[in-house]
């Protein structure tokens, strides 16, 4: 075979790494690496980088101080809250027993109240009753009265004669003149 075709066989010649200065290029890459090590121990990285992880840590636990804080405010808060709760439950167990005590007081207000009005009413119709009875007796009384008078006028009427009668017009007449 030729060289042109052991080049497209895929065949490949041995060839030499490149090197300079004896450093292959993965001595390179290691040297370079020891470089940049070196460079970041001279301006301090590492203690650059403990400072920014210590400060990161400070600023976590302030923030978890601040938390803590938080915390007992919100719990005592929550406690306060829960006081206010029994105490407004209470009060409104209160209220609602002061309610209904003021309602069975109304409640025995009204029957004392009706009870009296019904007792007045009544007293007034016994008083109306006895007053309409009194006029009753009176007005019989006095129909009784006007008939006695009118009977005894017609009995003495006739049992009298006339001059009898006129006798006794005349000594009324003067007894009554003389009463004055």
């Amino acid at each position: 075979m030729t060289d042109a075709t052991q080049a497209h066989a895929g065949v490949a010649e041995p060839h030499e790494e490149p090197s300079a200065l004896g450093l292959d290029p993965g001595g390179f890459v290691a040297l370079s690496m020891l470089v940049v090590i070196a460079m970041m121990l001279v301006a301090r990285v590492p203690a650059m980088i403990a400072r920014a992880l210590d400060q990161r840590i400070a600023s976590i636990r302030a923030q978890l101080d601040e938390a803590g804080r938080l915390r007992a405010e919100a719990e005592a808060l929550k406690a306060e809250y829960e006081g206010k709760a029994r105490d407004a439950d209470r009060e409104i167990a209160e209220l609602h027993a002061a309610a209904q005590r003021q309602a069975g007081q109304i409640v025995a207000q009204a029957k004392a109240d009706a009870e009296a009005l019904v007792a007045r009413h009544q007293a007034m119709a016994e008083d109306k009753i006895a007053a309409a009875e009194r006029h009753a007796v009176e007005e019989i009384r006095a129909r009784a009265a006007t008939a006695a008078a009118a009977a005894a006028a017609r009995i003495i009427a006739e049992q009298t004669p006339g001059e009898a009668d006129r006798a006794l017009i005349d000594s009324t007449i003067e007894s009554l003149g003389k009463a004055h």
